[in-house]
């Protein structure tokens, strides 16, 4: 996953560059604006403010995209209010053309933006003031709206949004670990959300005493049976 809380656009193409090259192209970046909290304060740095956070994603984005694209001969130079390039060259390049995918992590107006200019996938948690006290029910609305502000933000700029996967990853909904109780009880789940035009549902492993503790058999199961029943 990239972040811009401890990562900078240069550097990080180059380790994508070397890990797409590794995988022969079969690597997806995720990417998102950051967490707070510990995630915010890693390097030792102040927490920025959610304008600073999203002003600095919009930036970091664009400047890895433009790095990961172009690898001519003279190189990506760029200054930015927050990152700066001078002349990087990235030769050869990526295996995957014109890049590797981005998975664009966003819930807000300027992330789905981001997602609907540069992701080949978007990807969300769901809407984090409903994890406390929400319902299923307000969870499903709540990505209903995000599904068709992607949609408008990808009709914005001429693109299809169909051309885009859309990715939920789960666990910070309400649902919390319900989906993982059993095998219906995930089809349910996931057909729900199928509905909103997900393509992916992405489910955690089960990790004891914690917020993703869960019965490694059923989640066996889940991995197995449920597939065939969602198609």
């Amino acid at each position: 996953m990239g972040s811009p809380n401890f990562r900078h656009p240069v550097t990080l193409a180059k380790e994508l560059i070397s890990l797409d090259d590794v995988s022969n192209g079969r690597i997806t970046l995720g990417i998102g604006a950051g967490g707070t909290g510990f995630d915010a304060t890693a390097l030792g740095q102040d927490p920025w403010t959610p304008r600073e956070r999203a002003d600095r994603f919009g930036e970091f984005v664009a400047l890895l995209d433009k790095l990961l694209t172009e690898d001519g001969k003279d190189g990506v130079s760029y200054q930015g209010d927050y990152y700066s390039a001078h002349e990087v060259r990235n030769i050869p390049g990526c295996v995957q053309r014109p890049r590797l995918p981005f998975a664009v992590a966003a819930t807000g107006p300027r992330g789905l933006k981001l997602a609907a200019r540069y992701g080949q996938a978007w990807v969300t948690t769901g809407d984090p003031r409903l994890f406390e006290s929400g319902t299923p029910e307000q969870s499903v609305q709540a990505l209903r709206g995000q599904t068709e502000k992607l949609a408008d933000a990808c009709a914005a700029i001429g693109r299809d949004v169909s051309g885009l996967d859309r990715i939920l990853l789960t666990g910070f909904t309400p649902d919390r670990g319900r989906p993982l109780e059993s095998v219906d009880a995930f089809v349910d789940f996931a057909g729900r959300h199928q509905e909103l035009g997900f393509t992916e549902i992405v489910i955690h492993w089960p990790i004891p005493d914690s917020d993703f503790a869960a019965d490694e058999r059923v989640f066996e199961r889940i991995a197995t049976e449920a597939p065939a029943q969602l198609r």
